[in-house]
């Protein structure tokens, strides 16, 4: 989460309770002997700004939250092109972009004013918008979030898509809840069902939460660190802190994982740009 106040800045063992059986895993997600490395592209030249990826299902177009714009940058013969501004963006402040595991939409955090408001002048709120990828290629006009997903007075952040739609995001003080939580938005195939508050990790805030295509785990950010919790049933386990090559005593935050689930993006406060990591992330069993 990339946000103009504020920037957020092994799996050991997962112990479930509240559900008739527990699952306990041993392993780190963290590919054994991988250590992180900075997400470099050709032409951009300071990567400062750098805070959010997301990638299309075919890994060659990238969309980067580049300071308050969108921008993206293509690959070809292995090189990627210099960003350009997504052309949906770049007038108002735009970034966190997360993408639809299939390409068809790219959900993005924005202060525009709603389609119903004067176009002279940002809104007060920083909410969820999203574009569709239509079949010429070509972009849709941004559409703003309907309730309950958005809501007047509510500042959302650091959304994700599953591949059934459902979002997920985070947000300070919502309905009553105290402190930055995360949520989880069920698409219900005609409207989306009230946002449910995602307790991760304890009583702790919650930032960030990135939703796997199949809705399987959610990796997201407590304290700084980041964390893994696993689908169980209708619920999620408990969090547990990613390895501490990871989770190296600086702040993280933002994290996404590639459309072939094999390398985990992230941002640290004390790093410029965006790390990348390899994973292993086993399915769940129990």
């Amino acid at each position: 989460m990339h946000i103009i106040t504020h920037h957020s800045k092994k799996i050991a063992a997962v112990l479930v309770t509240g559900f008739s059986s527990f699952t306990a895993f041993s392993q780190d997600i963290v590919v054994a002997g991988a250590a992180p490395t900075l997400f470099t592209h050709a032409a951009m030249a300071v990567t400062n700004n750098e805070s959010v990826l997301a990638f299309m299902p075919d890994g060659k177009t990238v969309f980067i939250a580049d300071g308050q714009t969108i921008v993206y940058s293509t690959l070809a013969n292995g090189k990627w092109s210099k960003t350009t501004t997504a052309p949906f963006s770049g007038h108002w402040k735009d970034w966190d972009p997360a993408m639809k595991p299939d390409g068809s939409r790219l959900v993005f955090v924005s202060n525009r004013p709603l389609e119903s408001m004067p176009q002279d002048s940002a809104q007060k709120n920083n909410h969820l918008w999203y574009a569709d990828h239509l079949p010429n290629g070509q972009w849709s006009a941004p559409r703003h979030f309907d309730a309950p997903v958005n809501e007047t007075g509510y500042n959302d952040y650091g959304p994700s898509v599953s591949g059934s739609g459902s979002v997920c995001f985070c947000s300070r003080n919502r309905d009553g809840n105290k402190g930055m939580g995360g949520y989880y938005a069920r698409w219900l195939g005609d409207r989306y069902a009230k946002p449910e508050l995602l307790s991760l990790n304890g009583t702790d805030e919650i930032y960030d939460p990135f939703i796997a295509p199949d809705e399987s785990y959610i990796i997201f950010v407590s304290n700084g660190d980041l964390y893994i919790s696993y689908r169980m049933g209708s619920g999620w386990s408990q969090g547990t802190k990613l390895s501490a090559v990871v989770n190296n005593g600086n702040s993280n935050s933002d994290p996404y994982v590639s459309p072939d689930g094999k390398m985990l993006y992230y941002s640290q406060d004390k790093t410029p740009g965006i790390l990348m990591i390899p994973v292993h992330i086993p399915a769940m069993k129990g």
